[in-house]
């Protein structure tokens, strides 16, 4: 099984993106659960030409599987995304400067597509006191709102099996992880999170 895992690089509000390094980290771990996925980690620049550049040429990879993770600056947990909406931001540039034209992604499509995935089952796998997982109906106006709606609107008959998931801003500095150390999930936690729901995901797209 062919699995392709995506995250984003730094963008005006974010000098550090952890979604870049959570997806790099989950194609490198060594598991047995995880020994039959090929996989590969592909970290976008957090640009819209950038996407609709580099997303047709992975997808064309055939992948049966692709989990993208963005960041959600103000969350405390991960939050795992139904759907994606069919609009953007005329005011946030991305981290080219570019702002796009109009408040819409795709002209006559509906307001919103939803993801495929079992949503509930995935949460289940990952859910523990230690790490905390939603389920979002709003993955934003911005880039990962953007990458999702193209990564569905590519997965004909639901194929490859497409979800995105938010994760919480990893604090950096010690005074940082001081102030958010009861709030805050680390990039550890955030990892091993990862893995499960690869797991449970990979699971899910063999049914």
């Amino acid at each position: 099984m062919r699995v392709l895992i995506t995250g984003f690089g730094p963008f005006p509000r974010a000098p550090f993106n952890p979604s870049g390094p959570v997806a790099k980290a989950l194609a490198r771990r060594r598991r047995p659960a995880l020994a039959d996925l090929v996989r590969e980690a592909h970290v976008f620049a957090t640009e819209y030409a950038c996407i609709d550049r580099e997303l047709p040429r992975l997808f064309a990879r055939q992948p049966d599987v692709v989990l993208m993770f963005g960041l959600a600056g103000r969350a405390r947990e991960l939050r795992i995304e139904t759907r994606a909406r069919n609009g953007t931001s005329v005011l946030l540039p991305d981290a080219g400067k570019y702002r796009p034209q109009r408040g819409t992604i795709e002209l006559g499509a509906p307001a919103a597509r939803r993801g495929p995935a079992p949503f509930a089952r995935l949460a289940a796998a990952v859910r523990s006191r230690a790490v905390r997982i939603r389920i979002s109906r709003d993955a934003g106006i911005y880039l990962c709102n953007y990458t999702y709606w193209r990564a569905l609107g590519a997965a004909p008959a639901n194929r490859p099996l497409v979800l995105f998931v938010h994760i919480p801003l990893v604090p950096m500095t010690a005074r940082r992880r001081r102030r958010l150390k009861r709030r805050s999930l680390s990039l550890t936690q955030i990892i091993s999170a990862g893995e499960n729901l690869l797991i449970a995901l990979a699971a899910a797209a063999r049914r």
